[in-house]
């Protein structure tokens, strides 16, 4: 599982078939507490936007999180309310 805050969507008018009416969002994924890289996700929430908190699942699991099996490497699964982090030092 990832978590990430939603930073932007992605506009596209040709998709998958299966794909047609879910949104896909750009999260900026954190780690250790910091922003990392950015990726897509395929919104199974239908209801992320920019700003949001968000854990996310990747690989094939990703792919399981909708009615109907269909072809996403990351999915939005829920929403981060809060997080507390204890990092130990390097």
């Amino acid at each position: 599982m990832y978590i990430g805050e939603v930073v932007g969507n992605v506009v596209a008018t040709v998709k998958e078939e299966g794909l047609e009416n879910i949104p896909f969002l750009v999260v900026h994924l954190i780690e250790k507490g910091k922003k990392t890289k950015m990726i897509v996700a395929a919104d199974s929430t239908r209801q992320a936007g920019r700003g949001d908190l968000v854990y996310m699942i990747g690989s094939k699991e990703a792919s399981r999180i909708f009615h109907k099996r269909v072809p996403a490497d990351a999915a939005i699964a829920g929403f981060i309310d809060t997080y507390n982090l204890q990092l130990k030092p390097e």
